[in-house]
């Protein structure tokens, strides 16, 4: 476990940041190529970026340098995810180059002590070393991560939505109390889950406040910087739910409380969808898909976000609950006439 203190100075410049970190998404999805855990909410993504990765050429590169690099273990070296990344991609590539050599060597000696690093990774010490590594992860996110910008985008203000009703009624403490499961705040200690792999620490942040990181990559513990001196941030995952085919019934329970169309919207918003897309699964016109789309914003039970001319919609906590228990009770509806059924 790792316990983070805080002083009142911590809370007050404790924040929620605005948007992915590009680089830290990089790294947790490079996990999920590693682990079936949680494949299940990955499963679209998954089968696209080996495809994608496999037309691009990718494919051998990020065997070869970037899983080894980024294994699913204890350590992986912090110099990978600097906080700077929070700022934008390009932000996240110059503070990669701007790592200092000694650090980048302290990082690599302790990724080979504890998991085994590969012999070329001695070489970033060098910067013309660690410009073909920056060049191999904008490769690596223009063809893997940027398709599903919109989605990730969409998920990360539904947390952020989720995350501020906490801090309107309950300022920061507020918002630390709903963090939960693997984050549970006991004031004045935020007690972060951790692998059981890994030794218990404390964090003392000494008027340095935390940046908090939702990710849509990561799955289970929230991750930390293993230096203490670097700059305060955990990165945590988002509640992920099973996407729902777009051409399963809704269920009779949902249809009759929301009507035909808007329980179709619900359920298509459950894997993230566009209003056009919305309109396709209920058979229904575009105009008529924003205004379920808005009835069902204005009920709490999605939240949308602009991209230019796209708006993508997404399930909130609240709409995931009701679509899981209609859908519950739609199998459950469905297994009791197929008991029933003469063999």
């Amino acid at each position: 476990m790792l316990r983070i203190h805080f002083t009142d100075v911590d809370l007050a410049r404790t924040r929620l940041a605005p948007a992915p970190d590009p680089l830290f998404e990089i790294t947790a999805s490079l996990h999920r190529l590693q682990s079936r855990k949680g494949r299940w909410a990955y499963t679209g993504w998954y089968r696209t970026a080996r495809e994608q990765m496999r037309e691009s050429g990718l494919e051998r590169a990020v065997r070869d340098v970037l899983l080894p690099l980024c294994p699913r273990a204890a350590y992986f070296p912090d110099f990978l995810t600097p906080v700077d990344a929070v700022d934008g991609l390009d932000a996240g590539l110059e503070s990669v180059l701007a790592t200092p050599a000694e650090r980048v060597r302290t990082e690599v000696g302790i990724l080979d002590r504890t998991v085994g690093a590969p012999a070329w990774s001695r070489r970033l010490d060098a910067l013309q070393a660690r410009k073909q590594l920056v060049g191999l992860l904008r490769a690596y996110h223009r063809t893997v991560i940027a398709p599903h910008a919109e989605r990730v985008q969409a998920r990360i203000e539904a947390e952020r939505a989720a995350r501020c009703r906490g801090l309107l009624d309950g300022g920061v403490e507020g918002m630390l109390a709903g963090m939960g499961p693997m984050l549970r705040w006991r004031p004045p200690v935020l007690e972060v889950a951790y692998p059981r792999q890994a030794e218990d620490r404390d964090l003392h942040l000494n008027g340095r406040g935390l940046t908090l990181v939702p990710s849509y990559f990561n799955w289970g513990e929230p991750v930390a910087y293993a230096d203490p001196g670097l700059p305060p941030v955990v990165w945590y995952s988002l509640l992920h739910e099973p996407e729902v085919p777009h051409t399963r019934d809704p269920g009779r329970s949902l249809t009759n409380l929301l009507g035909r169309a808007r329980a179709i919207a619900l359920c298509t918003a459950s894997g993230g969808a566009t209003t056009g897309e919305i309109a396709r699964a209920a058979g229904i016109s575009a105009p008529a898909a924003s205004r379920h789309a808005s009835a069902l914003r204005d009920a709490g039970l999605v939240t949308s976000v602009r991209n230019g001319q796209t708006v993508l919609h997404t399930l909130t906590p609240t709409g995931a609950a009701v679509l899981r228990s209609a859908l519950r009770e739609a199998d459950g509806a469905g297994s009791s006439r197929a008991e029933a059924a003469p063999s």
